[in-house]
């Protein structure tokens, strides 16, 4: 009975060491979402109207370029796959894997050669198990990116992108990545970058259109439009990497808070679950032990009470 006791005790140890640090690694994720979605708000704005002098641009010039114009026949696409560096985030990077997975399906599927760029340990970790090639990768700051990180991923997309496809090149450049929608909501979509996608559906494209003609008056575009839209292309698809980089950031902070809570609270669970049974085994060993003093006790006196007789 001592020795279940103590395996018990020993457990309840191991446990609570392992309650501390998930509690610690919740705390730590609660600090970093609210820096990260600090950033994903500050730089929405810039991206905002970034956008608007595209559509601007493109609604006011009938310049072909890659950043407005759909490729007749596209033959090749880019897939950005953001994922992260760490796990311990529950469902997080296997979410992202599933949507640039289905993303990568349907464009072979409308018979798109594909070219995948992957960002995070985790993502480059699953295709490198599964012996998939991956054009470029990169790692180590998915947990706080900066600009120059985006710039770094945005630049080899950038020069696919203006190179022809029988080169080398791309026609479109798509992305998946965990969408930040609320602490307890974190939503894995498929985007595309390039061409520019200025509305969901027809009516939609034609309002977007109706009002960047609006814009183009507010506008003066020198020496050319399309002279503006290559200086436009590289901060466009920077500014739309640099947000996406951020919203899985924040996505993965808010995925490792859930799990560690729930990992915390499960621990309490276990360590309630196991002092009751170190309790009941406490309890039985005393009891086993005062059954023995009483036996003996008695067993004693019954000897005495024979040897005066």
């Amino acid at each position: 009975m001592g020795a279940q006791l103590r395996t018990y005790k020993r457990r309840i140890k191991t446990v609570t060491a392992t309650k501390k640090i998930t509690r610690a690694m919740e705390m730590i994720a609660a600090s970093r979402i609210i820096k990260a979605q600090r950033k994903v708000t500050a730089s929405k704005p810039y991206a905002d109207e970034l956008t608007a002098a595209v559509t601007a641009v493109a609604a006011g010039s009938e310049v072909r370029h890659p950043l407005t114009t759909e490729a007749e026949r596209p033959r090749r696409a880019a897939v950005l796959l953001i994922t992260s560096d760490r796990g311990l985030a529950g469902g997080y990077n296997s979410g992202a894997i599933k949507a640039g997975e289905h993303l990568t399906s349907e464009l072979v599927a409308a018979g798109r050669e594909v070219d995948t760029y992957v960002v995070g340990r985790k993502g480059v970790a699953y295709y490198a198990f599964r012996e998939r090639s991956i054009t470029q990768s990169w790692t180590g700051f998915t947990d706080n990116p900066t600009y120059a990180d985006a710039k770094a991923v945005a630049a080899p997309l950038i020069e696919a992108v203006s190179r022809d496809a029988a080169e080398g090149g791309v026609d479109e450049i798509h992305i998946a990545y965990t969408e930040f929608v609320s602490m307890m909501t974190q939503t894995p979509v498929e985007q595309r970058l390039l061409p520019l996608t200025l509305g969901s559906s027809a009516e939609e494209s034609a309002e977007v259109l109706a009002k960047g003609a609006q814009a183009h008056a507010l506008y003066e575009f020198e020496p050319s439009a399309e002279q503006v839209l290559d200086a436009l292309l590289p901060r466009y698809v920077e500014s739309r990497i640099y947000n996406a980089l951020l919203q899985a950031a924040a996505s993965k902070h808010a995925a490792t808070r859930r799990a560690m809570k729930s990992a915390t609270d499960n621990a309490e669970d276990l360590i309630r679950s196991l002092t009751r049974l170190a309790n009941a085994a406490r309890q039985a060993e005393i009891t086993q032990e005062i059954t023995e003093i009483v036996g003996g006790a008695s067993a004693l006196a019954d000897a005495t009470a024979g040897s005066e007789r």
